[in-house]
């Protein structure tokens, strides 16, 4: 009995002290889910209040302002080549030679025909003047009857007939210079020249080929490089949009912005646009012209062409991480002086870099969230630090050895 009573005392300590082990844990966790947590750290950026100028950008083409094909326009064949590939030439420059033996002898035979030509209408001329002496002598014996009217006939037919002969050796001198002409040219086509100063090609053939008119293959292209065209496709929207603000297309001042970032230091201008709108597409085709003086930019190549279409004045420019696009809507964190949260809806502009204008929504001196947008919602109490752009680029750039 005494056993008993002390088992049941002591499981009454042990469940007291239990009770007042968990009933200290219970009160603990109570005071900690009682405390709130601390505000989110966002950074936030106060909007900013500039002019800033208004492009459009399209992608362009580099191309020679003329490509210039060269193929040979006699047959034979190449025996050597000029000129340095890839290097400037100038016009008229011999860039290949095809063996000029056959031309020279089909020439030097048209000079041969030539002179014999020259000479039969010199006989020609000289049976001519005789001819037409005799006539004059016997035409005043004629009408005083003191030859006959047979020898009259015979001298009118002879001045008649060699007349004939010499129109006919003019005719054939004509021919034969033709001839010489035609020959001369062949052989200088033998010779083949650049028609325009530009940048050669590679080389299509070799040395020993046979070449000709009908061959399928050009020898190069030289194309002319100062001023170099950059073609760009420009929607019918965008087309119409030009024309309604005034502007006249040649005279809008364009920038080239090359495969590296880099922007080119001339300005360029459009030059041209295509007849018609391409019913597949939808776009205009338009070519502009950039200074190339030292041949930098080079045809096939590709660069951003971008227009300068007008400047706003007092815009209002938020960072573009600071905007959230959901289903459409455009949507900031706004930060009061209470350092209270304001989801705001506002309607976007263009973008200008790494920042967007916002045309509605948005007062200049606001601050808005710019990293930290999931951390927060409307009504909630934050804790801003100034927004570092450097810093979350070198957050968000990509380490050399793949780790992030």
């Amino acid at each position: 009995m005494k056993a008993g009573l002390k088992v049941m005392v002591s499981s009454g300590i042990i469940v007291c002290l239990l009770w007042g082990v968990l009933s200290t844990v219970g009160c603990k966790d109570k005071k900690e889910a009682a405390a709130p947590p601390p505000p989110p750290i966002v950074e936030v950026v106060p909007v900013a209040v500039r002019d800033v100028p208004i492009y459009q950008e399209w992608v362009g083409a580099l191309d020679g302002n003329v490509n210039a094909v060269i193929r040979p326009q006699v047959s034979g064949y190449l025996i050597k080549q000029n000129y340095s590939e890839g290097q400037t030439v100038k016009k008229g420059q011999v860039l290949f030679e095809i063996d000029p033996r056959t031309f020279q002898a089909v020439l030097n035979q048209a000079k041969g025909a030539l002179n014999q030509a020259k000479g039969d209408l010199a006989r020609a001329e000289a049976a001519y003047a005789t001819a037409k002496a005799d006539l004059a002598r016997v035409k005043p014996l004629a009408a005083k009857n003191a030859v006959s009217q047979k020898d009259l006939d015979d001298a009118t037919g002879k001045e008649l007939g060699t007349h004939a002969s010499v129109e006919a050796g003019k005719a054939a001198v004509v021919a034969a210079e033709a001839n010489v002409e035609s020959a001369q040219l062949n052989l200088e086509f033998t010779k083949i020249t650049s028609p325009v100063a530009g940048i050669a090609g590679i080389a299509k053939t070799q040395l020993g080929n046979l070449v000709g008119p009908s061959s399928p293959q050009e020898l190069t292209t030289i194309s002319s490089v100062n001023p170099i065209k950059a073609y760009i496709n420009v929607s019918e929207r965008e087309y119409l949009s030009i024309r309604d603000t005034g502007h006249n297309m040649e005279e809008v001042p364009l920038q080239l912005i090359l495969a590296d970032g880099s922007v080119y230091p001339r300005k360029g201008k459009i030059a041209l646009a295509d007849r018609q709108i391409d019913l597949t597409t939808g776009t205009l085709k338009v070519g502009s012209l950039f200074p190339n003086p030292d041949g930098i930019l080079r045809p096939g190549g590709f660069a951003m062409v971008r227009a300068l279409m007008s400047e706003e004045k007092g815009a209002l420019l938020v960072p573009q991480r600071a905007v959230s696009d959901i289903q459409g809507k455009y949507l900031v964190a706004v930060v009061g002086s209470d350092n209270k949260v304001d989801i705001r809806q506002v309607k976007v502009g263009a973008r200008i870099g790494s920042d967007w204008i916002i045309s509605e929504g948005l007062k200049p001196g606001e601050t808005v969230v710019a990293e930290g947008t999931q951390k927060v919602r409307a009504g909630v109490m934050v804790n801003p630090k100034p927004f570092s752009p450097n810093a979350q680029e070198k957050k968000d750039a990509v380490p050399t050895d793949g780790k992030r």
